[in-house]
């Protein structure tokens, strides 16, 4: 088999691929044994027509197609590995030649990856700040702690304040006219939380139980809802009951009952200890995303279009499953919303581009230096996600193998916090 590839465009060419007769031959061969099943010939049982019987009631093209359908991918496969070309995406094929007793051309229009031109990615300076446990900050853990044990106390009586739990009615009009989503009964709200536009929650503070009252608000301009965008509605709503959560204090015995700590000393220890691991974690992330997007934005990359489009694939089907998880269609969450899937998609465009860009550079960086996961690195990576998940770590092997055979993507996702490591490690700090 011969392969030639021929740039045509930036990231596009030709590669025209010649197959010799007698693997051509082989997959007529293929193809006859599926295609003499599906045939019935007058004094001949099924599947036992010989094959000069067949090509002289059908012809021999009877079989091209099948045939085709065998060879192509192969021989693609084949080509691609030769002339090492990598394709980002599903190739445009013509057959040129397809004729038994003679060699089988195709050509395939090939979309493959662009090449990156790097920029400086050594002494990149980057701009540090302290990330440091302040008493504030751990005032603001402890409290967050207590309020996550906090018990909720039913009251008969006076007046709705922040962090309350209400449980209202309300009923939304628009100039008069009630529209989609905007009524509900019994509904829960934590005053504070921002589940609801602006305005609405701070308008129940001061509420009595059974107490009713008309809420003015108006839906940003950037609404989701295109219909309801900029537009004033009113909401009345209907008090039933509030709930207002009472915070332990935190002594030894609160200690006791949720850790395994004896004295409030020992927990608030434990508590800082926990949080200055958080805040190096939270450094080295910050340092990480600013030299990465430095990096990514000196380079120079003419992106396909097509694997930005994959890209937002994946990261609409991502989205798709977090609405999953919350019983919620994609198709009913772009009714509810007003908008078109290819509106959805924009929105993820941009994010999309910079994955792509970035995902490259990193790839042309570790290419350049020489960086890799090593065997002994992945086998402590399953190690690490064995020991957490509290699981066998062959177990955890034959998971992973069964989505990412030969651990492929596991081997590159360590490649690639390596390679944002090294750049961190060689950055300059302001």
């Amino acid at each position: 088999m011969t392969a030639k590839w021929e740039k045509t465009e930036a990231n596009v060419g030709v590669l025209e691929v010649e197959v010799p007769s007698d693997r051509f031959a082989e997959a007529l061969d293929y193809a006859f044994k599926r295609v003499v099943k599906r045939v019935n010939v007058p004094g001949f049982r099924k599947g036992r027509v010989p094959r000069k019987v067949f090509e002289m009631r059908f012809g021999v093209e009877a079989l091209y197609q099948d045939a085709v359908e065998y060879l192509l991918p192969r021989a693609y496969d084949e080509a691609v590995q030769e002339t090492g070309i990598e394709p980002v995406a599903q190739p445009d094929v013509d057959v040129v030649q397809v004729e038994s007793g003679k060699p089988f051309i195709f050509k395939a229009t090939v979309t493959v990856k662009p090449e990156v031109v790097l920029g400086p990615y050594k002494g990149v300076e980057v701009e540090d700040k302290a990330f440091e446990v302040t008493d504030e900050l751990l005032e603001e853990e402890l409290t967050n702690i207590r309020k996550a044990h906090a018990e909720l106390q039913v009251l008969e009586d006076g007046e709705v304040e922040q962090g309350d739990l209400v449980n209202i009615d309300f009923r939304g009009t628009v100039d008069g006219e009630p529209f989609e989503g905007g009524e509900a009964e019994n509904y829960q709200l934590e005053i504070g939380s921002g589940v609801f536009i602006k305005g609405f929650e701070e308008q129940l503070i001061g509420m009595k139980p059974a107490e009713e009252r008309d809420i003015t608000v108006t839906f940003p301009g950037d609404y989701h809802v295109k219909a309801l965008a900029g537009k004033e509605a009113v909401f009345h709503v209907v008090l039933h009951d509030m709930k207002r959560k009472v915070l332990r204090d935190l002594d030894d015995e609160f200690v006791q009952e949720i850790s395994d700590f004896q004295t409030v000393d020992e927990f608030v220890a434990d508590v800082r200890k926990r949080l200055e691991e958080r805040m190096q974690q939270d450094h080295q992330r910050y340092l990480e995303d600013q030299v990465v997007e430095k990096v990514a934005a000196n380079a120079t990359i003419d992106i396909p279009s097509v694997m930005i489009d994959h890209e937002i694939d994946h990261q609409l089907g991502h989205f798709a499953e977090q609405l999953s998880m919350q019983q919620i269609p994609l198709d009913g969450y772009l009714e509810f919303t007003g908008q078109t899937r290819d509106e959805l998609r924009e929105q993820f465009r941009e994010a999309a581009e910079r994955r792509v860009r970035t995902s490259l550079v990193l790839e042309a960086i570790a290419e350049q230096e020489g960086l890799t996961a090593t065997d002994e690195e992945v086998k402590a990576e399953v190690a690490k996600m064995a020991e957490s998940a509290g699981v066998e770590q062959e177990r955890v092997e034959q998971i992973l193998s069964l989505r990412d055979p030969g651990l492929s993507g596991l081997r590159n996702d360590l490649t690639t916090r390596k390679t944002v490591s090294f750049l961190v490690e060689n950055s300059v700090r302001k």
